[in-house]
């Protein structure tokens, strides 16, 4: 699409204006501007015309395989026996087509539905083929019986994050070992990202962020061919290892040095400092996953030490009192932050954080006001890829059950857009602006955004474009 005009459409503003669309950028903004020839003419009726939403943290072959996974947590899984019942629907299910084969994969555990799990605890319900479920934190990979010898975890020395219990046996439970895992699993092609893609156009998505932190060449391949074949058609930032290398695709971008802090194996500051440091002499920023009281200092007088710069990050924040925020705010260092979380888990937090530290808990105002660029993600799949019900819950700041979770962190309906609309390379800096010379990224809503705020719904995204091109439709 050489040329593109959309007529009516409600700018921030508040105007109601015609806006030109040339080569991948806004071109005009005017009142009753006439259609050149061969021209696409795209009504809006009123509806307010945004910058396209920029998902700034997430999973994208994670979201990808949980289409075929089995959810095993809230909000679908509650209760033990609504586990059991779903680990038999899938056990009924194989055994219509044929013996069981292959491996079971769950995701989204929560220990509010069954407790601690170990290889004991699912042998009871799946014994005969290797089970795999992921805790909700996507920290931890529980596994049953079938998969510990399938692995041959019970044979030679244990990787480190393997758990034993007090005789030295090996419970089945392991800790951040994402990538040992995957190499030694049965191998299969990578999940397709069309459903991925399309998913977040209709949401009016035009920019993603993959937060994986490992990340490697194979996992680039996957993605910049998912954007070649169109199944991914938005923009794409990718952080992963210190060895990723150079993105060769014009939408695809190599990010951010992702370092993963977990407070039980906290590294040594100079360590960390040294890591920090190598990132910036490769000319990458460093994304530092945050989230404790301990990890979130150990970050900010890391990245102190280490010079932060302003494409350093933190990720999640998830607790963050004000003396430590007034420690971040002394650096150059962005938050993207999941206040999609308030509401999902707001309940749990509620039972299981502790009393003093729930007004802290995925701040946004107190951020903002203290100066900190701050910006969001869902964290899909540990999270819904909904970024509409993430600012609904940056407003709202209510729990699913209806309970109030640090209300003076609500931000307006204003703010809340704002995380979702800053650059994809500058989370938290100034939100795009619909100006001529602008790239075409937009999201058209069939309503003025004086309607839309009160409601916060993807159901209000009527098309999304990306460099002028359209990329979803609801008519379509």
């Amino acid at each position: 699409m050489s040329a593109l005009l959309i007529r009516q459409a409600e700018l921030a503003t508040g105007r109601t204006l015609d806006v030109r669309i040339r080569r991948g950028c806004i071109d005009e903004l005017g009142v009753a501007l006439e259609p050149a020839p061969g021209e696409l003419c795209l009504e809006a009726g009123g509806g307010a015309l945004l910058p396209g939403l920029h998902d700034h943290h997430l999973h994208l072959l994670a979201l990808a395989a949980a289409r075929d996974s089995l959810p095993c947590g809230p909000p679908k899984v509650h209760s033990r026996q609504e586990l059991i019942d779903a680990l038999r629907a899938v056990e009924n299910a194989s055994t219509e087509r044929g013996p069981h084969s292959g491996w079971l994969r769950g995701l989204g555990y929560h220990e509010s539905v069954a407790g601690r799990l170990d290889r004991w605890k699912l042998d009871e319900w799946v014994s005969d083929r290797p089970l795999r479920i992921q805790h909700r934190s996507g920290a931890l990979w529980m596994l049953n019986s079938a998969a510990v010898r399938q692995l041959g975890l019970e044979h030679g020395e244990l990787p480190s994050g393997a758990e034993r219990d007090a005789r030295g046996r090996v419970t089945g439970r392991l800790f951040r070992l994402d990538e040992w895992l995957g190499a030694r699993l049965p191998a299969t092609p990578p999940p397709s990202l069309k459903h991925v893609g399309r998913q977040f156009a209709r949401l009016g998505v035009t920019g993603l962020c993959d937060a994986g932190a490992c990340n490697s060449e194979a996992e680039l391949r996957c993605l910049i061919a998912a954007a070649e074949s169109g199944d991914l058609p938005q923009k794409l930032l990718v952080m992963g290892k210190p060895d990723l290398p150079p993105s060769s695709h014009p939408r695809v971008t190599r990010g951010h040095v992702k370092l993963m802090l977990d407070e039980d194996h906290l590294p040594a500051i100079d360590e960390l400092t040294a890591v920090i440091q190598r990132a910036h002499a490769d000319g990458r920023g460093a994304a530092l996953h945050c989230v404790t009281r301990a990890e979130l200092v150990l970050a900010a007088v890391a990245l102190s030490s280490a010079g932060c710069q302003r494409d350093d990050r933190i990720e999640h924040a998830s607790v963050a009192p004000p003396d430590i925020v007034t420690l971040l705010a002394r650096l150059p260092v962005a938050v993207v932050t999941q206040p999609n979380f308030i509401f999902e888990r707001g309940d749990a937090y509620r039972r299981e954080v502790e009393p003093h530290d729930q007004p802290w808990l995925y701040r946004c105002r107190g951020f903002l006001a203290a100066g900190l660029p701050l910006a969001a993600g869902s964290d899909a799949p540990f999270g819904e890829p909904d970024p509409w019900a993430a600012m609904r819950a940056a407003v709202v700041r209510r729990s699913a059950a209806g309970f109030e979770l640090g209300s003076r962190e609500a931000l307006t309906p204003e703010q809340a857009l704002a995380l979702f609309t800053s650059p994809l390379s500058a989370p938290g800096g100034a939100p795009a602006r619909l100006q001529p010379g602008s790239p075409a990224d937009l999201c058209l809503l069939d309503r003025p955004w004086s309607a839309a705020r009160e409601e916060l719904t993807a159901d209000a995204v009527l098309t999304t474009l990306r460099d002028g091109e359209i990329i979803w439709r609801r008519d379509e």
